[in-house]
């Protein structure tokens, strides 16, 4: 009887850890950077006008150091990753693909990366270009938000 209920539980615990620990990791990954929209700017505008909530702006291009850096470290400081997924609808937008270059000529872009808050109509508020630290970026959240247009 003892060897029985021994092997039942070997047996649970094989299968039910492995699941258990998936989800914790995915979770993590989830809360420890921005969650960016990727390339979907008609999408980021659906979703604000639904949610009621601002968008942030990750204007990039691939050969960019600075974006390169901003995406290492920026905008995976916790601290920011939990303000941005809270209070934005966050889109990450390649400015030289797809709708990109449209939208740089519309937005008049000078440099990247350039990082832009625009409020649910998808009326930018606040601007900024190059890179910034985690307390700079958080600032910058905050008073986008404060912006009333």
């Amino acid at each position: 009887m003892k060897n029985i209920v021994k092997a039942l539980l070997i047996t649970f615990m094989i299968f039910t850890l492995p699941f258990h620990g998936k989800a914790q990791t995915t979770a993590a990954v989830k809360n420890d950077q921005i969650n960016f929209i990727e390339d979907a700017w008609n999408t980021a505008l659906k979703k604000a006008a639904a949610e009621n909530k601002y968008i942030f702006v990750d204007a990039y291009a691939t050969w960019c150091g600075p974006c390169k850096m901003l995406k290492a470290t920026t905008f995976k400081d916790k601290k920011v990753a939990e303000f941005f997924n809270k209070n934005f609808i966050n889109v990450s937008m390649d400015m030289e693909k797809g709708i990109g270059p449209k939208l740089a000529a519309e937005w008049q872009m000078q440099a990247y990366p350039t990082l832009i808050i625009f409020n649910p109509k998808g009326k930018a508020v606040l601007g900024t270009v190059g890179f910034i630290k985690a307390n700079e970026l958080l600032k910058f959240g905050q008073q986008g938000l404060a912006k009333k247009i």
